[in-house]
């Protein structure tokens, strides 16, 4: 009996172990591009034989080569890569209002950014390459392992687009780009590869309000670069999908989501075929979730 009992266990076993292999599918994936993303910078100062943090090693060789030679140098406000410039559209934005001039250089390098995040989607960024959120999402962890409970919302998700729109102004009236100067975005490969420590307390303020204050209250509602790329989100080829048939309205998704849970409303309540609100970073975190299968990764729009 006790043999009969076990064989009949082994299929549903089976099937849990292998739901929990594909559970954290994307996470996986994610934490590869997230260190990838940081471990580039590092490329620059080491290629040139130099230290990291903005170590610099050796005698009068060091001068035969420097970290701008190499295919990729610079930070996510701005860098090179293969000769080609690239430039934050948030970063470039603030730089032209301070300086209350127009640069075409800079708009240059800004296109190749918003044309790959306005491709796939515009919050890509943030679930995928960001090292605030990477660190936002330790600190998640962090904070279940502690038993600290925030509230889920304490700011509307929408309040960063107007955020944005007053650094902007901030920054033409001061004459200097605010948010790059505080940006903890920035932080992390600046650190890397330079040993700047701009934007290290405004991360440490964030991580305190995240273990003691609200849940991912910074990369909801008040990163002004999430508030650009919430607009430019609106459009995308990749989107996460809905099969309402599977759906049993456990609500499992809402409780994983990383950006707010009442992006997925529509998609539940049945009125939407996708998650169409700009604020979706596709992180997978809700298809991880999902019981039933109903969610799933999409090219283009069902």
């Amino acid at each position: 009996m006790d043999n009969a009992n076990e064989a009949a266990a082994s299929p549903a076993r089976s099937q849990t172990e292998r739901k929990a292999s594909q559970t954290r599918r994307f996470t996986r994936v994610r934490r590869v591009v997230q260190i990838a993303a940081l471990a580039v910078f590092a490329i620059a100062p080491l290629y040139a034989g130099w230290g990291l943090f903005g170590r610099v090693t050796g005698g009068e060789e060091r001068f035969a080569a420097t970290p701008s030679d190499a295919f990729l140098f610079g930070s996510f406000s701005s860098s090179s890569l293969f000769g080609v410039s690239l430039a934050d559209p948030f970063a470039a934005l603030e730089v032209m209002v301070a300086a209350r001039a127009f640069s075409l250089e800079l708009l240059i390098g800004v296109l190749p950014v918003l044309v790959v995040y306005g491709l796939v989607r515009g919050r890509a960024f943030c679930g995928w390459v960001c090292p605030a959120n990477t660190v936002l999402e330790l600190v998640d962890w962090l904070r279940r392992k502690l038993h600290l409970n925030v509230e889920e919302r304490v700011v509307p998700r929408h309040a960063k687009v107007y955020v944005a729109v007053g650094v902007l102004v901030i920054s033409a009236v001061l004459g200097f780009p605010l948010f790059e100067s505080l940006s903890p975005v920035g932080f992390i490969p600046k650190l890397i590869a330079f040993g700047a420590t701009a934007g290290g307390v405004t991360l440490v303020a964030i991580i305190l309000a995240e273990l003691f204050w609200g849940h991912r209250v910074w990369c909801r509602a008040l990163c002004p670069l999430g508030g650009l790329y919430e607009v430019v989100g609106k459009v995308g080829l990749v989107n996460v999908a809905i099969d309402h048939d599977k759906c049993i309205g456990c609500n499992a998704c809402k409780h994983a989501c990383l950006c707010d849970p009442e992006i997925l409303d529509g998609a539940i309540a049945g009125t939407e075929n996708r998650v169409s609100a700009g604020d979706c970073m596709i992180c997978g975190k809700c298809i991880e979730a999902c019981p039933t299968d109903a969610l799933a990764m999409k090219i283009g729009r069902p």
